[in-house]
């Protein structure tokens, strides 16, 4: 079962509060066969831990690898996977459409 944003959200809240390093992935937008519909959203800790999904699993830990490094130097990013992307065979989104994730340190 996927966490609700209510719940991803709060574990953001509670993560930063905590005193934890926190970026929030999410869709901004989807073309063709998209797993997860914009706006969907990932929450990751600097430790790794998340909660969440902006493609079902099939991009998770890229976005996550990338989320590390946007907590460590504080500058979002857009990343992008599809099909006819090399990145997007190795990572698993072979669903056929492309999405576009906004990454961003939550202070």
């Amino acid at each position: 079962m996927l966490s609700s944003d209510t719940d991803i959200l709060a574990a953001a809240e509670t993560w930063r509060r905590a005193g934890r390093g926190v970026a929030l992935a999410t869709v901004i937008e989807t073309w063709g066969s998209a797993p997860r519909p914009v706006g969907s959203h990932l929450v990751i800790d600097e430790a790794g831990s998340f909660l969440g999904s902006v493609s079902g699993g099939c991009v998770e830990g890229a976005v996550i690898a990338d989320a590390l490094d946007v907590i460590a130097e504080g500058k979002p990013r857009i990343l992008e996977f599809g099909v006819a992307d090399e990145t997007a065979w190795r990572v698993g989104l072979s669903c056929g459409g492309r999405i576009r994730v906004y990454v961003e340190r939550i202070d």
